[in-house]
């Protein structure tokens, strides 16, 4: 078997990561995944996913972990740099799961899971 060209980030115990490592699963698309609490937040690969999906779309205003900011810190965020600074600091406010699809369709990057999208990357990616 070759090695995963599908790179999923994300936290094990997020339902929204298990809910997407289950259809990848049933797709029977191998993949690689990466802890963000265990494994930290690869500083290369941040800035690629900023540049691929913008860090309005990468980080998460809805999620827990930015509610439970203080005023002043979600003030702070106004643009990449203050972005990518709080996402290396704190990873749960980055939208989960960041996939790297690389071999896949023309190697995109995906943030969040949607399944319709995922269906055309899966598809693309099988032609090659």
């Amino acid at each position: 078997m070759s090695t995963p060209t599908i790179i999923v980030y994300g936290i094990p115990n997020c339902d929204t990561v298990r809910k997407a490592r289950a259809w990848l699963q049933d797709q029977c698309l191998a993949y690689q995944f990466h802890d963000f609490k265990k494994q930290g937040v690869p500083a290369e690969r941040l800035s690629a996913w900023m540049a691929a999906v913008g860090w309005e779309r990468l980080l998460n205003r809805r999620g827990t972990t930015w509610r439970r900011l203080d005023a002043a810190v979600q003030a702070g965020v106004d643009d990449a740099a203050s972005a990518a600074a709080l996402m290396r600091e704190q990873p749960s406010v980055i939208k989960r799961p960041v996939v790297e699809w690389d071999g896949m369709a023309t190697g995109r990057v995906t943030a969040g899971f949607e399944p319709d999208g995922w269906n055309d990357l899966a598809r693309a990616g099988s032609k090659q």
